[in-house]
């Protein structure tokens, strides 16, 4: 699942096909959330997947709408609920308590989602020697560390704990705008909430509007998106993942 986000098809200057070597066929699909994925039988020995692509971004950070209001569990359309229940790596069951603790008296919406952003951003440090990919949200609340796939696991049991929907995204994000140095390229995460009718983009790992934020996948969790889902061993070489202006 690498493959910029149909959403962004519009902006298509240069296609991101996937690539590998050896060559390989690749067989797509559409997932239940409607992620491209793509599948193909890896040869033994060194193989590299690959994709390059070019989009027109309009520069603009992510949109703010703090009067964005939260809907009653009632009046959610129904396809938001299956982003209300708690899933593989958000155990809404115990953090329920905690989260109406914390944010029971806050202001409802667009702001008592910030302050759950604002709580994860402060709560939690960041550091790639952290990553464990059988982190929950729970244990990330306990441990009080992670990489940016626990901090939006966090951010999203506390949203769903007080009834706000809320999904799983990972996808590109550029350093454009940001002071340098800028850190190594890596794949992100984020998540989106269901507000005023629509979702909204939020990222508790960086807790600030983003410039160039490209999609690729949606979930419930960071189970339902692997950007690589194998079957049999193997061992990751190299890895090398870039967003930067095409001049």
């Amino acid at each position: 699942m690498l493959n910029v986000d149909g959403t962004r098809y519009q902006d298509i200057e240069l296609l991101d096909y996937l690539t590998t070597s050896p060559c390989v066929q690749i067989q797509s699909y559409q997932d239940i959330f409607g992620n491209w994925c793509s599948r193909l039988m890896a040869p033994p020995g060194t193989f590299t997947l690959a994709t390059r692509g070019v989009f027109l971004d309009s520069g603009k950070k992510d949109p703010v709408f703090p009067a964005a209001y939260q809907h009653a569990v009632e009046d959610l359309p129904s396809d938001t609920f299956v982003f209300l229940l708690g899933s593989r790596y958000c155990d809404t069951d115990l953090l329920s308590e905690e989260a109406w603790r914390l944010f029971g008296n806050s202001k409802t919406g667009w702001a008592r989602v910030q302050a759950i952003c604002d709580y994860v951003h402060q709560h939690v440090v960041f550091g790639y020697e952290h990553a464990q990919s059988t982190r929950t949200a729970s244990q990330t609340l306990a441990e009080g560390h992670g990489v940016c796939r626990d901090f939006t696991h966090l951010a999203i049991s506390f949203c769903r704990c007080m009834n706000i929907p809320a999904r799983y995204c990972t996808g590109y994000l550029s350093d454009i705008g940001e002071p340098e140095p800028h850190p190594p390229g890596d794949f992100a995460a984020w998540m989106e909430v269901f507000l005023a009718n629509r979702w909204w983009v939020f990222d508790p790992r960086n807790n600030q509007r983003r410039i160039a934020r490209f999609l690729i996948g949606r979930g419930r969790d960071a189970a339902d998106v692997p950007l690589i889902q194998t079957f049999g061993d193997h061992s990751l070489t190299k890895f090398t993942v870039w967003t930067n202006i095409s001049k």
